[in-house]
């Protein structure tokens, strides 16, 4: 790892000095403009926050918590969104660098653009903490803050097993036999995050597909095929209602949909209702997800979509932050794990956090009894 900032614990110090002396925290820029002031000259240490879009509720919910942690601990906080384009982002994170912001914490749009911008910040001593989603081809990114993606993407296979009855939720196997058709979605292969969900998912799914199970009608079994550039939610409803026209205008059903995200499993599902699916004599099918969006929560509690993923971003932010003040006081931040997060030029030590399945069963008690949702915002799916 290159030299870092070698300012930063001091930075730090007369932050928590300032603090003390004013009685109250350093951090009190709103963040999300302009420029923020570089730390050091005035003992004011800056955390760069890139985010890659607003379009997503679940980026909003990252951006607030990772910002308001960040100004707890005293720091002022340059909090950008690009609205999922990608020169948009490297400008930002090139201003970053230039103006002085101490640490970077980047959750990439494609993980393999920001190799300059990364190179920039090594050699101005800055920390970079890779949020998420792992930024791949440098060896200049120092950290990674993720969930166990691997461990998503069984989670998605094996809730869609459950919806079909494949599988009792204890594991063993279901009372029901299929064949079930079951068509499969996969994430923006930009995103180094949608391998490691489509291999955790057929990992669950091969040996029900292997025996019969379970039948993918279109063929379509690769993840290029599958794959959902940049997760957009009209791409795959737009894949979807080409799958109904080209492999089911037989008369047959679709029974489950592998889906790595609640935003491409609303799509999906806007697919499927529009082509008559959602009454008695044609059921939706077993639809997964991933993030716990609002709105499909409530199209989980209303019992149209099957499941989501829940990854309590709350936790995520949280070990952001923990990890920033750890470079901050001029400390290595904890990894849990050392050997999994290959960016194709190092292993990115990183810290994994756990999720949780939610279906209709357990809504309230994942959701609303944490304090994630109330449930007026779930009755209404709006947050």
């Amino acid at each position: 790892m290159k030299t870092r900032h070698p300012l930063l614990a001091l930075s730090a110090g007369l932050v928590l000095a300032l603090s003390a002396c004013g009685g109250g925290g350093a951090g009190s820029g709103e963040g999300g403009g302009g420029a923020a002031a570089g730390g050091g000259d005035d003992g004011q240490v800056t955390v760069g926050v890139a985010m890659p879009t607003e379009t997503s509720e679940r980026w909003i919910a990252d951006g607030n918590n990772v910002k308001a942690g960040l100004e707890e601990a005293g720091y002022e906080v340059n909090l950008q969104y690009a609205n999922d384009d990608i020169p948009t982002q490297s400008q930002q994170i090139d201003q970053m660098i230039t103006t002085g912001n101490d640490v970077l914490i980047i959750a990439a749009i494609d993980g393999t653009a920001l190799t300059s911008q990364l190179a920039a910040a090594a050699d101005a001593g800055i920390p970079v903490i890779s949020y998420d989603r792992l930024i791949r081809g440098s060896e200049d990114v120092d950290f990674y803050v993720s969930f166990d993606n691997f461990n998503v993407g069984v989670q998605q296979g094996t809730s869609l097993l459950n919806g079909l009855g494949l599988l009792n939720e204890d594991g063993s196997r279901g009372e029901a036999t299929g064949p079930f058709n079951v068509e499969l979605f996969a994430g923006s292969l930009d995103d180094n995050n949608a391998q490691f969900f489509w291999d955790g998912a057929i990992s669950a799914l091969q040996p029900f597909i292997d025996d019969g199970s379970i039948v993918v009608k279109s063929g379509q079994t690769d993840i290029a095929q599958a794959a959902t550039l940049r997760w957009a939610q009209e791409t795959a409803q737009r894949r979807m209602e080409d799958l109904l026209t080209s492999a089911y205008n037989d008369g047959s059903r679709v029974d489950g949909v592998l889906s790595p995200y609640d935003g491409i499993s609303r799509g999906i599902i806007t697919a499927l209702t529009n082509a008559g699916y959602g009454g008695a004599d044609r059921p939706l099918p077993t639809v997964t997800g991933q993030d716990a969006e609002i709105a499909s929560v409530k199209l989980i509690n209303d019992g149209v979509q099957y499941s989501t993923i829940f990854k309590d971003t709350r936790q995520l932010a949280e070990q952001a932050v923990t990890a920033a003040q750890a470079y901050v006081d001029g400390e290595e931040p904890e990894a849990n794990d050392t050997e999994t997060y290959d960016n194709g030029v190092k292993v990115v030590p990183s810290y994994l956090l756990e999720s949780q399945i939610v279906t209709r069963d357990n809504v309230t008690s994942a959701l609303v009894d944490t304090g994630y949702y109330t449930q007026a915002q779930v009755d209404a799916g709006q947050a």
